[in-house]
Formats: structure tokens, C-alpha cells, sequence
């Protein structure tokens, strides 16, 4: 039960940790998180779900820090990068928005298709504030009792929406391949005696193509029009479809329809799984490609309010900030724009303040927007 679970994994760290021999210690759940929500948004925002959650423990600062950017960068950022094909922002968070009793939060930050943010995933530097809170003491090689540094961090089901959201159109579902539980659907077409020689010849080729690791289907079900099954699977977001009829077979050939762009083609029923293969692979970073042009065309660097107001209407704008927490809350109740996070690849730069012209307090800028 939410706010936090901190205190039930500080409870049993205290019981599993006494010596530094005891340490790091690593833990990671899956679990059900129930929270309370005034208006849940399906995915994003929900009552009820589902997340990965770590926590880990550590003797020193330096080791619980290497813990916290290893999961934004090497386990999130490459997850979502590699696997949804979403282009995030790395960043910490400025101090209101931290994780409560954190030390310092990290986020990645996604824009959504409707140029909103979506917080994809957190890491946090806890310090030792949860540990004196739960006891979390160990005997140091001195001697010495000390407290441990520890670190959480998780990502939920919200990336389900995160995915619908980055890639998806008015037609519906459009589904990175490495991530499509079907990446191809062969739709078989033909009647009476060639109905049967199509639907053989469909699962021979699901066969082969399975045997180069792609995950087949063949849609054979009799009671569907080829075009209801067009439509169904393009609703569903499968990346490739193939058509196969009794004039393709002739001919050796298989009509290929991918789910985003282009005209339908004839490819080789020999060379197939190589051509599908490379296909998938280019639909992948296409996807990629595209949502970080998107991102890009839809975050401005901006110096006066107009220009900010204008930017966080429809995406994110890069500002300097002074950091006070009065600040963020007057941009918050003109604009709805919350501080995303402060980017950690952003080179260095001062100047005022976008709302108050105190000085900037980050040396760069920060990224605000509107949030889900």
C-alpha cells in the first residue's frame, strides 16, 4: 500500500544487515502497488498496478551512487531506448519534485505524441535518511557502527502507456517490433480447394520464419474477410503483414504491408525470412528515428515568458530556472508546466530566471512541461 515501501524493505534490511561483509545488499520485488488516485488514467495513473521495484544498500555514498545512475542509464535508459524505441531525457529532478526523503532523484522523461511528458522511470539516492529511520546499521571494517547508504528504483506498467502513446495513431496500436508479441501475421487468402494449399503453404512459411526467431502468426480463421483481418491487425499495431494467395504462390512471392508507410510489395517467398528479418530491424529504428525528431520539433530554448508559455502549450521548452519551490509553483498555476528534470548531458549556462529573473541556481537549463 502506497506512499512508499521504503519502510518495509528498511524494516528487513536492519534484520539482514550487521557487517559490511552484509553489504552491498541488493534486493529487487515485482509487485502490486495500491495508491490512491482522484481521476486514474488508464496506464499512466491508476489505482492499482504493477512495477519492478529495487533496493539496494550500500557501505559508502560513491557505491550507492554507481547503484543509481547504473539503473537510469545502463537498465532503464537502454530499455526503453533499445526495447519501446522511446528517446528519453536523462535528468535529475530539482528539489520539489524529488521522491520524498530522497537525497537526489533521477528520472527519465519521455514526450508523448500529444507533446506531454511522461516520467518513464526513477532512480533514487536516499542517503542515509531511510536508514536511520529503519536502524540500518553496520559494523565497519574499523569497528565502527555506521549507517548504510541505500538507493531505490522502478519502472511500472505505466510504460504500457508510454509505448501506446509514443507510437501510436488514429488507427491504432503501432508497436515497436522488438517489443509486438506477433511481428508478422500471414493472412492466407483463397477458397474452397485453394484455401487449404494457401494455409499449408502459410504455415510452412510461419515454420521458417520462426526458425530465424521471428515471432509468427498465421491468421487462418475462416469466418473473417481477408480485409476484416487487415484492419484488425493494423488496429493491433503488428508491424509486418504478409498476404498470401493462391497468384502469390504461383508466383513465388508474398505481399508484404508494413504498418507504418509505404506501398504494399511483392517479396520472395525464398528470401523472406532474411528480407523480414532486416525489415523488423529498420521498422525498430524508424520508430526511433521518428520519435526523437517529434521530441526535437517540439522542445524550445526559450529566455522571456511569452516564449515559454508558448512552448509548454504544445511540448516542453528548455528554461533557466531560479530553483525555488515558490517559483515552480507560480509557473505550475499559469501554465499547468511542472520542472521536468535537469538534464544531465545540458551544457553549462546562467542567466535569469524564465518567470522571477533571480539568477539561474542549476548551471543549465531545465526542462519544463506539461505532464501526465
Amino acid at each position: 500500500m502506497r506512499p512508499t515501501s521504503e519502510t518495509i524493505i528498511g524494516e528487513f534490511m536492519a534484520k539482514w544487515i550487521s557487517s559490511h561483509r552484509d553489504l552491498p545488499m541488493l534486493l529487487n520485488q515485482w509487485a502490486n502497488a495500491v495508491r490512491w488516485e482522484l481521476r486514474p488514467r488508464m496506464f499512466l495513473r491508476t489505482t492499482e498496478f504493477l512495477w519492478q521495484e529495487a533496493h539496494t544498500a550500500y557501505a559508502d555514498e560513491a557505491g550507492a551512487m554507481r547503484e543509481t545512475m547504473l539503473a537510469l542509464q545502463q537498465i532503464y535508459t537502454r530499455t526503453v531506448r533499445e526495447l519501446a524505441a522511446m528517446p528519453v531525457v536523462e535528468g535529475e529532478k530539482t528539489p520539489s519534485e524529488r521522491f520524498a526523503g530522497a537525497v537526489r532523484t533521477f528520472t527519465i522523461e519521455a514526450m508523448m505524441r500529444d507533446g506531454r511528458a511522461l516520467q518513464a522511470g526513477t532512480s533514487h539516492y536516499l542517503g542515509t535518511n531511510f536508514a536511520r529511520a529503519s536502524n540500518i546499521q553496520y559494523t565497519g571494517e574499523d569497528g565502527q557502527l555506521a549507517y548504510a547508504h541505500t538507493t531505490s528504483f522502478g519502472m511500472t506498467t505505466r510504460m504500457i502507456g508510454a509505448v501506446i502513446m509514443t507510437h501510436g495513431d488514429d488507427k491504432g496500436l503501432v508497436l515497436p517490433p522488438r517489443l509486438a508479441p506477433y511481428q508478422v501475421v500471414i493472412v492466407p487468402i483463397g477458397r474452397g480447394e485453394q484455401a487449404a494449399e494457401v494455409v499449408s503453404a502459410a504455415t510452412a512459411l510461419a515454420q521458417r520464419l520462426a526458425g530465424v526467431g521471428i515471432r509468427v502468426h498465421v491468421d487462418d480463421r475462416p469466418q473473417l474477410s481477408p480485409g476484416f483481418k487487415f484492419n484488425e491487425w493494423e488496429l493491433r499495431g503488428v508491424p509486418i503483414r504478409l498476404e498470401l494467395g493462391p497468384r502469390d504462390l504461383a508466383a513465388g512471392t508474398a505481399v508484404m504491408a508494413r504498418r507504418l508507410g509505404g506501398e504494399k510489395e511483392p517479396i520472395s517467398l525464398d528470401g523472406a525470412p532474411a528480407r523480414l528479418a532486416d525489415e523488423l530491424d529498420a521498422f525498430q529504428d524508424f520508430l526511433l528515428e521518428r520519435a526523437t525528431a517529434f521530441r526535437d520539433d517540439h522542445t524550445v530554448t526559450v529566455n522571456d515568458w511569452d516564449d515559454f508559455t508558448k512552448a509548454v502549450a504544445t511540448g516542453w521548452a528548455r528554461a533557466l530556472h531560479c530553483g525555488t519551490e515558490e517559483c515552480e509553483e507560480e509557473i505550475k498555476a499559469a501554465t499547468a508546466a511542472t520542472a521536468r528534470c535537469i538534464p544531465l548531458d545540458a551544457p553549462p549556462e546562467s542567466g535569469p530566471c524564465i518567470r522571477c529573473n533571480l539568477p539561474s541556481a542549476y548551471g543549465k537549463r531545465v526542462i519544463f512541461g506539461r505532464a501526465y
